[in-house]
């Protein structure tokens, strides 16, 4: 779970390292409305500190987010003050309200450990879904894309401060572990360095969809987007009467 310290420069950081929070939003709000012109109310589950949420809350009439990490959520109800947030994990997730639109972005939904959670999660999706509702799920990388080891590295400046972020990700068997070093140097607070660990699941892309499958959801995939990852959107099950 991110602490304090990555809180505080994760949208800066990865914004600087080229990605594009309110292009994303835009792309999944257009990709809802395709399959749901009313959709209207959003969940940012995992939001985070709220990068794609203060996007979102511009392009829907009511948005919410979920967020475990109490760093992350610090800095979240700072950038989205109008939205309601829940401090709270996917897994059990019991809002006690209804969306037309659920999103959980930029791999979050890796965190789960297997393909019972997956399944379980994306059913508690399926249960806070408004009639006509959508679910779009950023996904981590398939493990038939993933890389044996990867190593990553960036040094930015925003105005006086200087960021740099190396990392190093090596699978074993379906899971994913990423080392991640910061140094952060900035006039007044000389240079700190900390460290994330992450545990990211590899799910293949059939497992991904026999979950919807079994969360009551009809899945499609749309390729070549969010990174390369691509996105899921899910409907939910048929009204009774149709089809």
């Amino acid at each position: 779970m991110y602490g304090p310290g990555m809180a505080e420069i994760y949208e800066l950081l990865h914004e600087s390292r080229g990605k594009d929070y309110r292009a994303e939003a835009a792309t999944v709000a257009g990709l809802v409305r395709a399959r749901n012109p009313q959709a209207d109310t959003l969940l940012d589950v995992a939001c985070g500190t709220g990068a794609h949420l203060r996007h979102f809350a511009q392009l829907f009439d009511k948005v919410e987010g979920v967020e475990l990490s109490d760093a992350m959520l610090s800095m979240a109800r700072s950038a989205v003050p109008a939205a309601v947030l829940h401090r709270g994990d996917m897994r059990d997730l019991a809002l006690g309200g209804s969306y037309t639109a659920i999103t959980c972005m930029f791999g979050s939904i890796a965190y789960l450990k297997n393909v019972d959670e997956l399944t379980s999660t994306l059913r508690s999706f399926a249960e806070h879904l408004a009639p006509g509702g959508v679910v779009a799920v950023d996904p981590w990388w398939f493990l038939e894309t993933s890389l044996e080891h990867h190593v990553s590295g960036d040094t930015v400046t925003v105005g006086s401060r200087t960021m740099t972020r190396v990392s190093y990700t090596e699978r074993e068997g379906s899971t994913s572990h990423m080392t991640v070093h910061y140094v952060v140097a900035e006039p007044g607070s000389g240079v700190r360095h900390f460290a994330e660990r992450h545990r990211l699941t590899l799910f293949t892309r059939a497992q991904y969809e026999e979950a919807f499958a079994r969360a009551g959801l009809r899945v499609a995939y749309v390729g070549g987007i969010q990174s390369g990852r691509g996105l899921f959107l899910a409907d939910g099950p048929e009204p009774a009467g149709r089809g």
